[in-house]
């Protein structure tokens, strides 16, 4: 049987195998400084990749210690100190700048949103709240709906339509979806699009039969209807 050349001859000769191990020394002796480069590059980026999770590690828990009494402050309706700082806490609006990359800043960037829509500072609101982003089953809903209500607030009803179906279609459920739908619906009502509006209704009616918006639904719907068809 003809040998053919696999390519592997020096697993089975021991003088290809010694003159495989010379190419390879003759190509690291011409090659030396790239190969010295690579290697250091590829050490450089691993040490970095763990640097860096290290310090964004680290800074996430000064910014979640730095958050923690803001957020308390703005459960009081404190909203001053806890958006601003009190002297002894930067505030939220402050641990949102400095840590934003971090699981704290981004947090701090809902909290954030959250007080500056109640002191009625809208634009300000949406632009923290747009900056806030989690894979969290019910945090991310809550500030889509947060910046429809800021959008609501400044009689921009399409724009508010459409963070409250941003806000209803995240992660469905029954606890929650209902709320947002019903906002939704008087979005569409006060955008003048009932056929919408309507439609939105009948999705609670349902889908969330059980739910305490069924009962308003029902309603809301029957009162817009009655009112389309006397206009």
């Amino acid at each position: 049987m003809s040998k053919k050349n696999t390519g592997l001859e020096f697993l089975e000769d021991p003088d290809a195998l010694e003159n495989k191990l010379e190419d390879v020394g003759d190509f690291f002796q011409q090659n030396r400084n790239i190969v010295v480069g690579v290697l250091g590059g590829l050490v450089l980026l691993v040490v970095g990749f763990f640097g860096y999770r290290y310090y964004v590690s680290s800074q996430d828990e000064t910014a979640q210690v730095e958050m923690f009494p803001s957020v308390y402050q703005l459960e009081a309706d404190s909203l001053k100190k806890a958006l601003n700082g009190d002297g002894r806490t930067p505030g939220l609006l402050a641990v949102a700048d400095n840590y934003g990359a971090t699981p704290g800043g981004n947090l701090a960037e809902f909290y954030a949103g959250m007080g500056l829509l109640k002191q009625g500072k809208y634009d300000d609101a949406i632009e923290h709240l747009k900056s806030f982003s989690s894979s969290d089953l019910l945090v991310q809903a809550r500030a889509y709906a947060l910046i429809g209500d800021a959008y609501m607030e400044k009689k921009s009803y399409g724009e508010a339509a459409d963070y409250y179906q941003k806000a209803a279609d995240y992660k469905p459920n029954k606890f929650f979806t209902p709320g947002y739908l019903m906002k939704l619906a008087v979005a569409y009502e006060q955008a003048k699009q009932n056929d919408k509006a309507v439609e939105t209704y009948n999705s609670i009616i349902e889908k969330y039969a059980q739910s305490p918006e069924a009962v308003n639904a029902k309603k809301y719907k029957s009162v817009l209807e009655a009112t389309v068809g006397e206009s």
